[in-house]
């Protein structure tokens, strides 16, 4: 029922995952942020079981800041890709992660990219990517409106779109999502799209 989607545009990438936290037929809570700063210009967006994409995705952002710290320089977003990559297809015959990823990143000589890493190691370098039953209706609606050189305020009115899409078409559609960007200035929070707001509930 999770759904993360993202896409490339002009010098930029955008990420947006829904922020429930659920299991079976319950909700736990309606802020959970599904879309983790991996460096100062990378950001993991992942989907699947909590558990594996909590530690999942932790691991990869040590490693990252490991490496960093050893050798001076930051992976670049593909080396980071093909990190994450390798270390699923490791684990996929001993003790599999249930965790397909969506990773974007902004490099100096390469620009802005995107890609898309699922639970079975398969890479490849998207301009767009969803997973989740939300990526039945935000896939569509990428493929009808999305366009290379797309502007930031574009890029965000069809991630708009697409969230309404999922909202009005899913039967179990998340109400809150989170966006982030990454572009030469680094990598941010955007805007959370919330249509629900988490209550407390008073002690009986």
């Amino acid at each position: 029922m999770e759904c993360v989607f993202g896409l490339v545009g002009k010098g930029f990438a955008i990420v947006a995952a829904d922020t429930s936290a659920v299991h079976s037929i319950l909700l736990h809570k309606n802020n959970e942020d599904k879309i983790m700063l991996l460096d100062s210009h990378k950001l993991v967006a992942a989907s699947g079981e909590p558990g594996d994409r909590v530690q999942f995705t932790e691991y990869v952002q040590k490693n990252v800041s490991l490496y960093k710290f050893r050798n001076g320089i930051p992976l670049t977003t593909a080396a980071a890709a093909n990190f994450t990559r390798g270390e699923l297809a490791t684990a996929l015959r001993k003790n599999p992660y249930s965790v397909n990823i969506l990773m974007a990143g902004y490099d100096e000589e390469s620009g802005a990219s995107l890609y898309y890493i699922d639970y079975i190691a398969t890479l490849h370098r998207v301009d767009k990517g969803a997973f989740g039953y939300g990526s039945y209706f935000s896939l569509s609606t990428m493929d009808r409106h999305y366009r290379e050189d797309m502007s930031v305020e574009e890029a965000i009115e069809l991630v708009d779109k697409c969230i309404l899409e999922i909202r009005s078409r899913l039967v179990v559609a998340p109400p809150n999502f989170v966006i982030k960007i990454v572009d030469k200035d680094g990598a941010r929070d955007y805007a959370w799209r919330q249509s629900v707001q988490d209550v407390t509930t008073a002690a009986v």
